[in-house]
């Protein structure tokens, strides 16, 4: 099941059946973020323009929560179990215990502009944030501060991608000013390797079976490409995006991928025992459909 945000409506997508539903349809404001629940999977958050957050329950199709405390849109959400963190334009980033009626414990403040990359560690340990300041921000939920803050890229922050092996290895990816592919020890707060992509990184995944990383590029590749790790050789390039890729989904199984882009389509990119199945043009499950 695939949660897919258009303007003020949000489309839930079963690829295999091709059935889409309306689960919201907001008339005067648009969605500027979206992240299922883990521990949850019927739970979804919603971030809206309107500087709210609101919890839904797919399968009743029933809001049950909405969250309030930024004052600008919410264009960065991430989980990490009963804790929903929100990275918003005005440059805060907010915890919410969704356990208690009073939900927000606590707000990081250390970006100089919009937050618009958030991602907990698989043991959820760390939080990583990146920004329009161009800024790489770690945090642990007790402390108001960073543990680490590297100013080393050159262009926004908003792919971040914590290994699923090495809980400790971060990684994060520049915009087309940057153009860079990051590797981090967040245990020490050290650069391991940098890698000019040669093309706006919009989103990075590792594979949850194999020692490989997928970025996703805006100009000028519109491509992704599917990384050898930690040597970085490139194993394929896929093909087939007409404009930028917005944004890249692993699903929960890791095999497959599926990627957005502003060319208003969504491939999907099937993930077999470490290697990309398909061709330059399409995917291997020949899916490019326009949802509006």
């Amino acid at each position: 099941m695939i949660a897919l945000a258009l303007d003020g409506v949000l489309y839930t997508w079963n690829p295999i059946t091709m059935e889409a539903n309306t689960l919201v349809d907001f008339t005067s404001k648009y969605i500027s973020s979206v992240s299922w629940s883990g521990d949850a999977p019927q739970y979804i958050a919603i971030g809206t323009s309107t500087c709210e957050i609101q919890i839904w329950d797919t399968e009743r199709k029933l809001q049950i929560r909405s969250l309030t405390g930024h004052t600008s849109r919410v264009g960065s959400l991430s989980w990490n179990h009963h804790i929903l963190t929100s990275g918003s334009m005005d440059s805060t980033i907010l915890n919410y215990d969704l356990r208690i009626p009073s939900p927000i414990i606590s707000q990081f403040s250390h970006h100089e502009g919009e937050v618009c990359g958030l991602k907990w560690s698989p043991d959820g340990s760390k939080l990583a944030s990146g920004g329009n300041d161009n800024r790489l921000n770690v945090w642990q939920l007790q402390y108001p501060h960073p543990l680490y803050t590297r100013n080393d890229h050159k262009a926004c922050v908003r792919a971040l991608a914590w290994c699923p092996w090495r809980t400790e290895l971060l990684a994060s990816g520049g915009g087309s000013a940057d153009r860079t592919i990051k590797f981090w020890n967040t245990a020490t707060g050290s650069c391991l390797n940098s890698l000019d992509s040669e093309s706006q990184v919009s989103a990075l995944n590792w594979s949850k079976h194999t020692k490989e990383i997928i970025s996703a590029h805006g100009f000028s590749k519109y491509s992704l490409v599917v990384w050898k790790y930690p040597s970085m050789a490139p194993i394929a390039e896929l093909l087939g995006h007409e404009q930028r890729v917005l944004h890249v989904a692993l699903s929960p199984d890791g095999s497959t991928l599926v990627s957005a882009s502003a060319d208003e389509t969504l491939r999907f990119w099937r993930i077999c025992e470490g290697s990309v199945k398909g061709n330059n043009t399409s995917s291997n499950l020949s899916l490019s459909t326009r949802i509006r």
